[in-house]
This record gives structure tokens, sequence and C-alpha cells, in this order.
């Protein structure tokens, strides 16, 4: 059996944390990583566990991950599945928890999906590659939160060290059994 990696990623930080993980994963799991937006044909029962990595772009998810989840819903609450967020909040360490982080606590509290583990990392920061109208609503944000506002810098704040960890531990996930 394989393991699925599902992404939807704006600037492709959350493709490169889900590639990340399959290839950290390689020797003891083969992982494919699938486009949330392509995922529809994907047939669940080929895969042992699945993983779904979502961003945050002005203080939303992607629509696709509520759509998805509301169509297999079922099938992801029958295997080992897991969720993570990427999102620039969390460059701050004491925001890359579920629990500390707005984003990923609040898209818990209302979705029908009870992912058994759940993970938030930092995303980057990529001035140069985003549209002016982009670029110039990031960095007002920025500056209203502490962060780097400089519009020629890309800033990488992901911790791969967490990722990987995150990844071990999706990988000795079990299906919790429920009475």
């Amino acid at each position: 059996m394989k393991g699925l990696i599902l992404y939807s990623s704006r600037e492709g930080q959350t493709r490169a944390i889900a590639s990340r993980i399959a290839g950290t994963l390689a020797e003891t799991l083969e992982c494919d990583v699938v486009d949330l937006h392509q995922a529809d044909g994907c047939d669940l029962s080929r895969y042992e566990r699945v993983l779904i990595g979502a961003s945050i772009r002005y203080g939303h998810f992607d629509p696709v991950l509520d759509k998805f989840i509301q169509r297999r819903l079922a099938e992801l609450s029958r295997m080992p599945a897991a969720f993570f967020s990427v999102n620039l909040t969390a460059r701050k360490p004491e925001k890359r928890t579920p629990e500390t982080n707005a984003y990923t606590r609040k898209f818990l509290q209302r979705s029908p999906w009870r992912p058994a583990l759940c993970g938030v990392f930092a995303g980057a920061l990529r001035y140069p590659r985003y549209r002016w109208f982009d670029r110039i609503m990031i960095q007002l944000i920025m500056h209203m939160t502490g962060g780097e506002t400089d519009s020629s810098k890309e800033v990488e704040y992901t911790d791969w060290r967490q990722v990987d960890a995150f990844a071990f531990e999706w990988r000795h996930l079990t299906l919790k059994k429920t009475a």
C-alpha cells in the first residue's frame, strides 16, 4: 500500500512541504503527491493513509479543501488521516500548533473531518513573485504583525526539521477505533 499526500498551494511552499514529506518517507512508504485541485479522481481505497496540506491566503484556505472533505468525509474517516496547514503567522514559534494557530483552530472547529494528526508549518514570503496588489497587501499585513516588509526579499520561514518530524508521525499513525 501507499500513502497519498494532497495539497493546496498558492505560491508553491505547501507543494514543497508535501514533496519533502514524501521524500523523507521514500525508504519506508511510497507516496503519491497530488494537487487537491486534481484530486477528484483519486481512489482513496488504493492508499493506506492520507495527508492533506493547505495554505492560507488572506485568512482563508482555498475552498477546494472544504469541497474535497465534504465529498470524501466517509473515506477519510476510515483511514489514518492527517492535516497540515501552512501560513505566515506560524513564522512565530508560539503559533505553530493547532491550538495556538487561529486559522488551523478555526478550521478544525468548523470541519466535520477529525484528522488523527494535525501540524502547522510556517510558509514562505515571496515578495518578488507576487502580483502588485498581493505584494502591497501582504506587505501591509506583515507590517501590522511585525514581519518582513522589504519587498525585494524572499524569506523561507519553514522549519524543515519540524516537517520531517511530522512526516514520521504521520507514517506511524494508526486508525483509532471508536466505541
